[in-house]
């Protein structure tokens, strides 16, 4: 080690000697959070760890043994916040008392399995199912803040969860709708003070709280002073201690010690708990989704929920493995709203605080259970008819005009399905009504986005002004559905209704339809009854001859997975593109193909070349055969003739070369006279030049040189965009411009153009259309007339197919 190594070592030595002092100032701070902390442990502890366990049977003296549980699992789970599991400096870890109706439903069918003549075995295979949960619990916390999962979870719907934390059950054997319970708990004078005098502390805090608006320090401050009065006048009245724990006014903590003995473990008990034990996973990942992001928008901190997943998952692994109970972060107390936000606010803002936390709540831990005998039984029952009455509240009263009516339905429903039947049972039920009305409710959206023809929505591909018109008449009988939402029996059965419609009765005698465009792009899923209704939907098309071309999706999507399933991709007739600009142009070059055969033209020729996909095998027998019989024909053959009958052959003057007057023509005869004399001199300011397929005329951003005119062959334009997911293609076919507007505004090219088939262009650079407009200006005048015409029809069409991508 060298010298500035040395010195290196003594400056960090030195800064960390330094900090000392800074440490013990932010100690010193955080005192009053530490102690407000022990009081929140304290009071959490006696609450909930009194009854995790049942009251009856073997369990009934097991409250001790409950309270050390909690604060073990508190322990843990501060220590792993503390150093670094959560990003909440001063995060506090509870157990959440909303569990304790699945470990009373654990523990009594353990009981009934083992029988109590063998309290041992019972107390042991409980003890080892309440660490198992807490092991299931971690392993799925872990795995799914490592999957980067928490999001997922947090799409789980609310109302399941309200409904279920609200039904605090607690199974009894003792406890049941009968005249004898009643009489116990009404007619007996020392057991009705016993439960009113609790309730009735619970209502006048909740009714204080709510009516004056105060903060939730005071209850914290009202369950400190309950104890206090209730020991002022025990001793002003001179009453005895063990007689006041003999008869439930305090805690009888005398009950011995149990230690956990692997011997005694019944594992067929433990085994036939698994369903509990799932149901109790299913409700304990619902919590730190939802808990997690409420203390962060409180605190005004920004964290990551996978990282607190990863967290709970430790903690809970640890805590099982100490054979205690599930713990969670603490964003709701029982003594109000956001207990962790309390203690951020006096000074626990820090980890310093935490760690303190997890050394004064071990001290507890080691002090033992003792102290918790003088504590009042009306406090702990106060403590619990507050949740009681906080979380009825919030589910009944709270959400009923925050939730729609099928979501309260499923609330109330869940309620009374755990108070009349079982906890468990309740979750199940609670998930079935949710599925339920989830199937109504998407069956009444309408899964049909928009329905129109194709010459509402023609493809973003450049064509003369003859093909274009003949397409925009006879893409009327293409029909088009832009369908939407998870397709599922609930919503296919209206999309099926209504395809049948298009195929039968006065729509199809008015509307025949030749092709059936079913755009899936806002499609998120299809199940395998809604694949199979399209196997049903295909039948019927082939029965007319109609031909179902599928876009929006891959192949290999989920989507083209369920449909290839059933066979509908691949079948005769049915055709799958990717984006429904592609779709609409292959629609478009089938009614072109059909109509040049019809005439027996050579669609192979250069100057009738189409763009996209081929399909050299394709039959167009149903569409060209004899036009007379059928009015779909009769319809192709009327709009050819009244079209592009025209420009196939157009006349020329004498004395007038064909090309590029033939070409001009065809361009530009639709937006105005291409008057042969007049445009006689134009063929020496043009340059014919041949690229083969795959040519690069120019690049995007690429300085103009130049517009052509497109005499055979395609090109085809690629726009570039800020988000690369909005790029988009657009061809341009004989008869056509391509770089009219960069030419004539001199401005850099706004697309990168190739050749996708091979091509002869004629070319006008920037220099001859200077030296026309000085030499020729009528012509020159003319023709940039006619140049914009044409400009201004293509990039309407061109921003109509890019809006309807959206």
């Amino acid at each position: 080690m060298d010298a500035l190594e040395v010195a290196n070592l003594g400056k960090r030595a030195r800064a960390e000697l330094g900090r000392v002092p800074e440490y013990g100032v932010v100690a010193v701070k955080a005192v009053p959070a530490v102690l407000l902390g022990c009081l929140l442990n304290v009071l959490d502890g006696v609450s909930y760890g009194m009854i995790i366990f049942p009251a009856t049977g073997v369990f009934a003296d097991l409250g001790p043994m409950g309270v050390s549980m909690f604060f073990v699992s508190a322990v843990i789970a501060q220590l792993v916040y503390t150093f670094g599991g959560s990003g909440f400096a001063g995060a506090n870890g509870s157990m959440m008392i909303e569990v304790v109706p699945f470990f009373h439903v654990l523990a009594m069918s353990i009981a009934n399995q083992i029988g109590e003549d063998d309290p041992r075995a019972i107390i042991a295979t409980t003890l080892v199912a309440y660490a198992l949960s807490s092991i299931l619990t971690g392993l799925t916390f872990f795995f799914l803040g490592a999957l980067k999962l928490g999001v997922v979870v947090g799409f789980f719907p609310r109302h399941i969860l309200v409904g279920l934390t609200v039904s605090m059950r607690i199974p009894d054997d003792d406890f049941n709708l009968s005249w004898d319970t009643f009489q116990l708990m009404f007619l007996d004078r020392h057991n009705l003070l016993l439960w009113t005098l609790p309730l009735a502390l619970a209502i006048l805090l909740r009714v204080i709280t709510h009516k004056y608006t105060i903060s939730s320090s005071f209850r914290l401050v009202n369950f400190i002073f309950i104890p206090v009065v209730f020991y002022v006048v025990v001793f002003a009245a001179g009453l005895d201690l063990e007689g006041l724990r003999k008869t439930g006014w305090i805690f009888d903590m005398g009950a011995a010690a149990h230690s956990l003995d692997f011997g005694l473990v019944r594992y067929s008990a433990l085994w036939s708990t698994l369903p509990t034990q799932f149901a109790l996973l299913f409700f304990n990942i619902l919590h730190p989704p939802l808990n997690v992001p409420a203390l962060a928008v409180s605190l005004n901190i920004d964290v990551d929920t996978n990282q607190e997943l990863v967290a709970h998952g430790y903690s809970n692994l640890l805590s099982g493995i100490f054979g205690s109970v599930y713990v969670f972060l603490d964003s709701v107390s029982q003594l109000g709203p956001l207990s962790d936000a309390i203690f951020y606010r006096v000074g626990g803002d820090n980890r310093i605080a935490g760690f303190l936390l997890a050394v004064a709540t071990a001290t507890l831990l080691v002090i033992g259970t003792g102290p918790i005998a003088f504590i009042p039984v009306l406090v702990v029952g106060a403590l619990i008819y507050v949740l009681g009455i906080d979380l009825v509240k919030e589910a009944v009263w709270d959400n009923r005009h925050r939730v729609t009516w099928s979501e309260y339905i499923t609330i109330v429903s869940i309620m009374v399905c755990m108070t009349v039947w079982d906890f468990v049972i309740g979750v199940l039920f609670g998930i079935i009504v949710c599925c339920f009305f989830f199937v109504v409710q998407n069956s009444q959206l309408r899964s049909i986005r928009a329905m129109y023809t194709g010459d509402l929505a023609v493809s973003a591909v450049r064509r003369p002004s003859l093909q274009r018109a003949y397409i925009r008449e006879v893409s009327k009988q293409t029909t088009i559905l832009r369908l939407q939402g998870f397709l599922f029996f609930g919503t296919i059965a209206y999309v099926e209704e209504t395809i049948r419609n298009l195929l039968e009765g006065p729509y199809w005698l008015h509307q025949p339809i030749q092709f059936l465009v079913l755009d899936l792009s806002l499609v998120a899923g299809v199940d395998m009854s809604s694949a199979e209704a399209f196997v049903r939907i295909q039948r019927l098309l082939a029965a007319k001859r109609v031909t179902l071309v599928f876009c929006g999706f891959t192949i290999d999507s989920p989507i083209g997975k369920a449909l290839r399933s059933v066979e509908v991709l691949g079948t005769h007739g049915v055709e799958l593109f990717l984006t429904f600009n592609d779709a609409m142009e292959w629609t478009e070059n089938a009614y072109l193909r059909a109509w040049f055969r019809s005439q027996k033209i050579e669609t192979s020729a250069t100057f009738l070349m189409v763009p996209g996909r081929q399909d050299a095998d394709i039959e167009y027998s149903h569409l060209v055969g004899s036009f007379v019989r059928s009015p779909r024909r009769s319809h192709l053959r009327d709009a050819g003739d009244r079209t592009i009958a025209t420009e196939i052959f157009p006349e020329t003057g004498p004395d007038v070369e064909s090309e590029p007057i033939n070409t001009l023509t065809k361009a530009f005869s639709s937006y105005g006279n291409v008057d042969p004399t007049l445009f006689g001199p134009i063929g020496q300011y043009l340059q014919r030049i041949s690229i083969p397929a795959g040519h690069v005329l120019w690049k995007q951003g690429d300085p103009s040189t130049g517009l052509y005119i497109i005499e055979s062959g395609v090109l085809r334009a690629m726009y570039e965009f800020e988000s690369p997911t909005q790029r988009f293609e657009e061809s341009m076919v004989a008869g056509t411009l391509a770089g009219e507007m960069s030419a004539l505004s001199d401005s850099p090219r706004n697309a990168t153009v190739i050749a996708e088939q091979p091509c002869i262009l004629w070319k006008f650079s920037n220099e001859d259309i200077q030296r026309l407009q000085m030499e020729e200006p009528e012509l020159a005048r003319v023709f940039i007339q006619l140049v914009l015409k044409a400009a201004k029809l293509d990039y309407d069409i061109l921003l109509s197919a890019i809006a309807s991508r959206q």
